[in-house]
């Protein structure tokens, strides 16, 4: 098929590292954008911090809704391609990202429209909160940018070429790293100025995504970004992305009602602990997320051609490397916690609050690795729904887990043990899960 790799032939283990490192590197570029903001924004003082950060979680939202279109175009794009349905591949492709669009114009505007209500939510000293709704506005105008390129990032990874999108966004996290200090002193533009500097980057990441589909190469043979949606091929995408997209979404929620908790027991060193910290957490999770849906790209495109000895053998593959992954990332965290933490916000107060909140989390690395592993085989064989439950369940327990823990004299602390613990019990579940159906799954 024009313009992509076969993934049902070839050594199974270089397949997954060639697809997995481009795409963890693409992750990492992403969360890089965030903890540059943050990088500089720490300078202005921890405030400020705890201003970008309360947006932090909204962006996060609104990413975890833009993965609809990225993994549906990942499961629908690569079943097609696997299963040698070439028309197929590019009705789905130009769906994900024409539904890619309309989302990120409704949720644009809404976060736009009640910027104010949302941020009232954290109970921040108002002059946070006016740092805050600014740079939201700012951000949400450039939603459209965000939604198109995951799903441009989608569509390629489903054609084997992780390459290419760990490049484009590579320079929008160059242009972001150049910018930031510009506008934020330079320009003295303050918080403000992160948020322009993020939009350019993304501005400028979609336009060479569009570029060279349309004028680098043939991708899938040329389609158009944009049709009138029919039933068939928009019910594929919404079944297989909603889920997926629904869990991050929620899960961004929970985190929305645990940055509240947060500040109520911890004020805005607490907030600012919680999103600070779940930036380099992200560390974690974006390494293993490349592996995870390198898997999935590949399992995708394998399922389909029916060769399931390939699918088991790179699931074990990845389980093993994520496995001494999360070892290696418990062990950074437990024992340099604070140290990490510094990089980022170099307030005594506000690292040695981080260095607890780190060493907490680190107890559960292993399991969170075992459940986004899981999350790349279900998805791979189409099945995003067992995820969703999963999740949805366990993260839910964080919020009266976290409330119990500081009501009984746990105070902050409380709120980081009800992460960890609430990560440890979906990596469990997902893996017996697994377990349980592996017949069913991979057969």
């Amino acid at each position: 098929m024009q313009g992509t790799k076969n993934l049902t032939q070839g050594p199974i283990t270089r397949q997954l590292f060639n697809l997995a490192l481009p795409i963890m590197g693409t992750s990492f570029i992403q969360m890089a954008y965030s903890l540059t903001d943050m990088a500089w924004v720490g300078r202005l003082g921890s405030e400020s911090v705890a201003a970008i950060g309360a947006v932090g979680i909204l962006t996060w939202m609104t990413h975890s809704i833009s993965l609809l279109s990225k993994v549906g175009s990942e499961v629908s794009v690569g079943q097609s391609i696997g299963a040698r349905h070439e028309e197929d591949a590019r009705h789905f492709a130009s769906h994900n990202l024409t539904i890619g669009l309309l989302l990120s114009l409704g949720w644009g505007a809404m976060m736009f429209l009640l910027a104010y209500p949302i941020i009232g939510v954290y109970k921040l000293d108002a002059l946070i909160s006016d740092k805050a709704i600014v740079y939201l506005r700012i951000v949400s105008t450039a939603f459209p940018f965000v939604f198109l390129s995951s799903a441009f990032t989608g569509i390629h990874n489903a054609a084997g070429l992780s390459k290419i999108p760990f490049y484009i966004s590579g320079a929008g996290l160059v242009m972001n790293m150049i910018l930031d200090p510009l506008f934020i002193f330079g320009f003295g533009w303050g918080t403000a100025g992160a948020a322009w500097a993020t939009w350019f980057s993304q501005a400028i990441v979609c336009i060479v995504f569009v570029y060279h589909v349309k004028r680098k190469s043939r991708l899938l043979g040329g389609f158009p970004f944009f049709v009138r949606l029919k039933a068939t091929y928009t019910r594929r995408v919404i079944r297989l992305g909603l889920p997926v997209a629904l869990l991050n979404t929620f899960f961004a929620v929970i985190n929305l009602l645990m940055g509240r908790t947060a500040s109520t027991y911890g004020g805005h060193i607490g907030l600012m602990t919680l999103t600070a910290g779940g930036q380099i957490e992200a560390i974690a999770w974006n390494t293993s997320q490349g592996f995870s849906t390198g898997l999935s790209a590949f399992v995708a495109q394998n399922y389909a051609a029916r060769k399931s000895e390939r699918v088991v053998s790179a699931y074990h593959t990845t389980l093993k490397m994520t496995t001494l992954l999360g070892l290696f990332c418990t062990l950074l965290f437990v024992c340099w916690g604070s140290e990490l933490f510094a990089l980022i916000v170099p307030e005594k107060a506000a690292y040695e609050a981080g260095g607890i909140f780190l060493r907490i989390d680190g107890y559960s690395m292993v399991f969170m690795m075992l459940e986004i592993t899981m999350q790349g085989l279900f998805y791979g064989t189409g099945r995003t729904v067992p995820p969703a439950i999963i999740s949805i369940a366990f993260n839910t327990l964080r919020i009266p887990l976290a409330i119990g823990l500081a009501a009984a004299g746990w105070g902050i602390v409380g709120v980081w043990w009800a992460i960890s613990i609430s990560s440890i019990l979906k990596g469990i579940a997902s893996f017996l899960w697994i377990r349980f159906l592996q017949k069913r799954v991979l057969l």
